[in-house]
């Protein structure tokens, strides 16, 4: 450190702040780091990030905290960012160990970027993408990778299925790769997804491509990757169905079985769908390893559900091996959301982790028409035409949206965050005698347009110094941006104290909603918005400081 110094003193000021960049760098890479691998965090899909030392609501203000880098890439993200701490990069001209946040666009490209310096480790872009699919305007231009992949440290993979044009006109093709996170080579044979179903008339009902978009995230479970399918814009209702897939995470082999939550042959529109797309939330996983979603509308008659053939606007639960549909939730009134278009599948699906009582495993999942379900998850209460059999009701406002979750640090009990319409929700969750909801503190209005909802994520320290991150969708002012927001929800009173509000990333195609979600790891938040990816961070000064 003596030579160090000495150095640093002949070179001056400039060549004491690059030591000091270099110094704080080669902490970061040895400190204990949290990596995020999935979707919202973990298979629960909470969003909740309990071990964020750096980041509290004492240091997050416009003082101390803002942005630190913007990295280009080559497309729209509709994908939320992915991190890996300590990656042995074995290519291109950055190898050696770095953090690294993964960022996959709709140019059908995958990259590996440095987690603190934002420098383009690798990148590689996997085919071309399929542009305006059927005509469909709910996304940008190109549609490539659109879904959030999922990491497998274990094996050193990532996860991610590209949508690709087909070559000499041929049909456009969704394929499972397992890229090497140190390399971004593919490390198994790539698979192109394919599958067929039984009718009801005994007839074959094959996968095609051309009709299905793959929206939800990824969900790693059970040694399987699962992914779920939908329509582009509702168009071609006629061809395009509901799909869960699922394939053997060490081989990428298909699953033996599949489910198609729509297999009537006939319907009085010829109008099927019964699609899993939830905003691109993702699939979750229960402590069975049960996969739980929620499908969107079908036949806008309103008189296709039987609950087993056509299983639209529905919390479902599948068993791991994709046989048996496990267990199911439907709205009393989903004739009237089939034929109003007011999709239950425009929301994901939280599973709660355990909690006391006699009621250990919950869930909570809403829709367009603003309906928070709160549901035994062992028990998700099945269909009755004259009331809803859950464990309680709570209007959020329309969610194109999914819920997170965290532990209040003053009472130590659950707290569900709802984000429909414009307004960041709390609710304490209390368990006896008869698990309940109750609104404690709500956010101001969020500056948001498109669609009603946003998405949100958590940050604290154990359950110490929580913060709620809003990515606002963008409004309609030029141009058109994305807003990123950190809360307070300790202020103990019943409107949230608001602490950060800045520009998170560009949003031109406003004919898609933005679903992006913020992520949170080692004292950073990446958004990943319209070709760029943004890094916000505790500034220089700050650091020093809180060294």
């Amino acid at each position: 450190m003596t030579s160090l110094r000495r150095r640093a003193h002949i070179r001056g000021l400039a060549g004491i702040a690059s030591l000091a960049v270099v110094i704080f760098l080669a902490n970061v890479l040895t400190a204990a780091q949290t990596a995020v691998t999935t979707y919202h965090n973990d298979n629960y899909r909470t969003g909740w990030n309990n071990t964020e030392t750096v980041l509290t609501p004492s240091n997050v203000n416009a003082s101390q905290f803002g942005l630190l880098a913007t990295v280009p890439v080559d497309d729209q993200v509709d994908a939320q960012p992915l991190l890996v701490p300590n990656v042995t990069i074995t290519a291109g001209n950055y190898q050696g160990l770095h953090n690294v946040v993964y960022v996959v666009t709709g140019n059908d490209t995958v990259y590996a970027i440095d987690a603190n310096a934002g420098t383009i480790l690798l990148s590689n872009h996997l085919g071309t993408p399929v542009t305006w699919p059927l005509g469909c305007n709910n996304n940008g231009p190109h549609v490539g990778i659109t879904s959030t992949p999922v990491i497998d440290t274990s094996k050193n993979n990532l996860y991610l299925i590209a949508y690709t044009k087909g070559s000499n006109g041929s049909a456009p093709s969704y394929t499972l790769h397992a890229l090497d996170l140190g390399s971004l080579t593919d490390k198994l044979t790539p698979e192109i997804v394919s599958a067929s179903h039984t009718l009801t008339n005994g007839s074959s009902f094959v996968f095609n491509a051309t009709y299905q978009r793959q929206r939800p995230s990824l969900l790693e479970a059970n040694g399987n990757i699962y992914a779920g399918f939908g329509s582009f814009c509702d168009f071609d209702g006629g061809s395009s169905r509901g799909w869960l897939l699922g394939w053997n995470a060490a081989t990428l082999a298909p699953l033996p079985a599949n489910q198609l939550f729509d297999y009537q042959a006939t319907s009085p529109d010829t109008f099927f769908l019964s699609s899993i797309w939830m905003s691109g939330y993702g699939l979750a996983a229960d402590d069975s390893g049960n996969v739980v979603f929620v499908t969107g509308n079908s036949d806008y008659s309103g008189t296709t559900y039987d609950g087993v053939t056509n299983i639209q606007e529905s919390t479902i639960e599948v068993s791991s091996d994709l046989t048996t549909v496990v267990d199911l939730f439907t709205p009393s009134d989903q004739g009237y959301l089939d034929e109003t278009d007011d999709d239950f599948g425009s929301g994901g699906v939280m599973v709660l982790p355990d909690q006391p009582g006699s009621t250990p495993h919950l869930a909570v999942a809403a829709g367009k028409d603003g309906n928070m379900y709160f549901m035994n998850e062992d028990d998700l209460g099945g269909y009755s035409t004259s009331k809803n059999n859950v464990l309680g009701t709570y209007q959020i406002g329309g969610c194109w949206c999914g819920e997170s979750y965290f532990v209040d640090p003053g009472d130590g009990l659950a707290r569900v965050v709802s984000s429909g319409g414009n307004v960041v929700d709390v609710w304490k969750l209390e368990t006896s005698p008869t698990p309940s909801l109750t609104n404690v503190t709500h956010s101001p209005g969020l500056s948001t347009g498109q669609n009603g909802g946003f998405f949100t994520s958590v940050s604290s320290n154990g359950t110490a110094s929580p913060i709620i991150w809003a990515l606002a969708r963008p409004t309609t002012q030029k141009p058109p941006s994305m807003l990123l927001y950190a809360f307070n929800p300790e202020t103990g009173k019943k409107l949230m104290g608001e602490l950060f509000r800045t520009v998170g990333g560009s949003w031109p195609n406003q004919g898609g909603d933005s679903n992006q979600v913020p992520m949170i790891a080692n004292g950073m938040v990446y958004v990943a918005s319209f070709k760029e990816l943004k890094i916000f961070g505790l500034k220089p000064a700050s650091k020093e400081k809180a060294k």
